[in-house]
């Protein structure tokens, strides 16, 4: 089987150095990559001259349209059997390709998605940031498990997908906020077979600072009302904890100007929660400055999803401005 790997990019050549470096040492070798630069100002050209004699490579270089339409892009020029999608943050184990293409023969996969982790090579933030977005004790441990609720969708940063589905669907309908989580409820509404493959681990370093981490969580949430305005019946009691979250919390900061006697029993609460967090950070990491950011992390990631799932939740369900 002949994998096509669809990478877009956006002013991000670092990153898409690393990437690239790590699929150089895939022990399965029938794969292509393309890499869709979408209207960067910062170009990735030099890095991908790296790469020439590396790998089997194509580079692209169009206007700016978003992630989910240069995906498209880059599934129209592909010539592989099977397409697969990272995000340009991503580093790939050696043993990746085989164990996807070991699983969608023994499965007969149209479609598949995978977990990410963190690598030992990142920074204490970006080892909080994976934490957040990985533990049971947060809305993102819901996700790239077995124990996940509802139906899997595969999440592009980390997903493939066969020839005849993109051929059957057309790819991407929209190119942000939410694109795959509404592409992966249209392929397994189209009768394809889509499952999670739980040893396909990629390395997903997210974002590098926490305001960075803030502002794609906070997209996130917005993402979420956007996939109920397609898909009603998508939206689960599960997503609206962070904004229920980021309510109380925001409760308990007002009452305890007030009078901090009155909100006790909630404080405890609270730091029974973040508790539980530390010592779990500080059980998966063994590291103290990781189990410390991790809560900082995990508050992040819930109030930042909670305001942009209010904020639109807030002006296309209850106001529908759509």
């Amino acid at each position: 089987m002949l994998f096509s790997i669809i990478i877009p990019l956006f002013n991000r050549p670092n990153e898409i150095d690393e990437l690239l470096q790590s699929l150089t040492h895939q022990t399965y070798k029938k794969f292509e990559v393309l890499v869709i630069e979408d209207g960067s100002k910062r170009n990735a050209k030099k890095v991908i001259e790296k790469y020439a004699d590396l790998l089997d490579l194509s580079y692209y270089v169009k206007e700016n349209a978003g992630q989910g339409f240069a995906r498209n892009f880059g599934f129209a020029r592909a010539k592989g059997d099977f397409f697969i999608m990272f995000d340009s943050d991503c580093l790939i184990p050696k043993d990746y390709l085989q164990i996807v293409n070991d699983q969608i023969q023994k499965h007969q996969l149209d479609a598949y998605g995978g977990p990410d982790a963190s690598h030992p090579s990142f920074t204490p933030v970006q080892k909080a940031i994976s934490y957040s977005m990985t533990s049971p004790f947060t809305t993102g441990g819901i996700r790239g498990n077995k124990k996940h609720i509802g139906k899997f969708h595969p999440r592009s940063f980390n997903m493939g997908i066969s020839r005849k589905v993109w051929e059957a669907t057309g790819g991407f309908l929209l190119t942000r906020l939410g694109e795959d989580i509404e592409y992966s409820i249209r392929i397994q509404e189209n009768g394809f077979k889509s499952a999670l493959i739980p040893e396909a681990i990629v390395y997903h370093k997210r974002r590098t600072s926490l305001l960075q981490f803030y502002k794609q969580l906070h997209f996130f949430g917005r993402a979420r009302i956007n996939i109920y305005k397609h898909f009603p019946s998508e939206l689960k009691a599960v997503h609206f904890f962070p904004a229920l979250f980021t309510l109380f919390l925001f409760f308990l900061i007002i009452s305890n100007l007030v009078s901090i006697k009155q909100t006790g029993p909630l404080n405890y609460l609270l730091a029974i929660y973040l508790l539980l967090i530390f010592f779990h950070s500080l059980i998966v990491y063994k590291a103290l400055n990781v189990a410390f950011l991790s809560i900082i992390a995990a508050l992040v990631q819930l109030v930042a999803y909670g305001l942009g799932f209010i904020q639109d939740f807030w002006k296309r369900v209850i106001f529908d401005n759509t």
